[in-house]
């Protein structure tokens, strides 16, 4: 396991002597924050785009921003534009290539019963804290909020939110999400905790975050003090690739673990990613290594801009059945679609079969639905 101390490909210095810094300010996640690369200029101190990407910059610039820490940057290859690290998070003009792809594929607006409290299913919702994160992942399922002021949460609303928590006894989880909970300082993050701790049906507090994997300096001992004053806490993170799994990575989880939070983890399966089975072998196997449980793999749904990274849902069945018995069967996250009637396993007996271009499934409470997926 490396980390991104390492000297990368194309340099022979260190990340933080690329960016300028100390070894200190380097490993302050505020800095990380306030350094991020945001245009094509300082993107070039750690790859050479190419022109579709500088080009997919420069035509999506005001349709979905691109923001990048600059550790998750030192661990692209800066001569391969196939580089699994970088094909995440840099534009490119294949985004503007997709015929199918809607802002908000799974409803999520119309399942909001106050501004970015998602329910979906009775006893838990998604509450979208902030609409901030450490970087913007190219086939994020929110990007249609992600940066822009309009969808931002002031504590006024916030508290409205919380309000209505409070009157609905029926949930008893509720996962905050976003954007990224951890973007929030700890002051922030304590308020919104302590809140949602005084309310007495809310028996299971869970975050959704990627900054274990994109800036995982953000996973202080301070932080996880904080946590672990509020449990019973569970926290999910995305990792997507065994290359994401870094030294610092490792320590981030740690941290938590040794904190007492439970760590799992939420992938998608995206095309010239991570679609072979050799790959989710090792990422399933290297998860397991640090103790992160291998949760569920999304298909990738279809929103706009992610033609590319979409694969044949008949392909993804396919991968996943070459795991098993291959491997621990505990490294094998369970394949599911996202659909606005909650999460449908990709197995029998939910997966119903294809018709032309769609594939059919059947939701936990009985709910036909069709997903386009040429194939």
């Amino acid at each position: 396991m490396s980390g991104v101390g390492d000297v990368k490909p194309g340099s022979s210095e260190p990340p933080w002597q690329r960016a300028g810094v100390t070894y200190d300010d380097w490993r302050d996640w505020r800095w990380q924050m306030r350094a991020r690369i945001r245009n094509a200029r300082d993107l070039e101190a750690w790859i050479d785009p190419t022109a579709n990407e500088r080009e997919g910059i420069e035509r999506l610039s005001d349709r979905f921003h691109f923001v990048i820490t600059p550790y998750y940057a030192a661990l692209m290859d800066p001569n391969d534009p196939e580089c699994p690290i970088r094909r995440q998070v840099v534009p490119h003009i294949a985004e503007l290539e997709d015929p199918l792809g809607t802002p908000d594929p799974l409803d999520e607006v119309a399942h909001s019963p106050v501004k970015n409290v998602i329910r979906v299913y009775p006893d838990r919702i998604a509450f979208c804290v902030n609409n901030e994160c450490a970087l913007y992942c190219r086939f994020c399922l929110r990007k249609r909020m992600v940066g822009d002021e309009d969808w931002a949460m002031k504590k006024a609303e916030l508290s409205v939110a919380l309000d209505w928590i409070r009157q609905t006894p029926e949930i008893r989880d509720v996962l905050l999400t976003g954007g990224d909970p951890l973007v929030f300082s700890d002051e922030r993050l304590e308020w919104l905790l302590t809140a949602l701790r005084a309310i007495p049906h809310v028996e299971i507090i869970r975050l959704g975050t990627r900054l274990p994997v994109t800036l995982p300096y953000r996973v202080t001992d301070a932080l996880c003090a904080l946590l672990a004053r509020h449990h019973p806490i569970w926290l999910n993170t995305h990792f997507n690739h065994p290359r994401e799994l870094t030294a610092e990575a490792a320590e981030a989880c740690d941290r938590l673990l040794q904190a007492g939070v439970p760590v799992g983890n939420q992938s998608v399966l995206l095309g010239g990613i991570n679609d072979d089975p050799a790959t989710l072998k090792e990422l399933g196997e290297g998860l397991v290594k640090l103790r992160v449980r291998p949760y569920y793999c999304y298909q990738a749904q279809l929103l706009e801009g992610t033609a590319h990274f979409r694969v044949p849902i008949e392909r993804g069945v396919e991968l996943f059945r070459k795991l098993r018995g291959r491997t621990s069967g505990f490294a094998i996250p369970e394949y599911v679609l996202d659909t606005p009637h909650g999460k449908v396993p990709l197995q029998y007996p939910y997966l119903r079969g294809r018709e032309g271009d769609d594939i059919v499934v059947e939701s936990f409470d009985g709910h036909l639905w069709r997903e386009r997926n040429p194939l």
